[in-house]
């Protein structure tokens, strides 16, 4: 894969934006920096799922939400 190629890992920053939240917010909430928090939004990092599991609490989804799917449902 070369660096141009970003493969999406989570849908933080979607549900950010369904939630009317900002990224700002989850860092205050969580007690992390702005920067982390964009970091996990662009999926240039990862958070773990601990930190994914009280990002679902915080902004009340189910923490599937939060994920990709790596299945092919059309497969199944």
């Amino acid at each position: 894969m070369s660096n141009n190629q970003q493969i999406m890992m989570n849908r933080i920053k979607a549900v950010l934006a369904e939630r009317q939240r900002t990224n700002r917010w989850l860092a205050t909430q969580m007690g992390k920096s702005e920067n982390t928090i964009s970091r996990w939004c662009s999926n240039k990092s990862q958070p773990s799922i601990i930190q994914l599991q009280e990002i679902a609490n915080l902004l009340d989804v189910d923490i599937r939400q939060l994920l990709t799917t790596t299945k092919d449902n059309n497969a199944l």
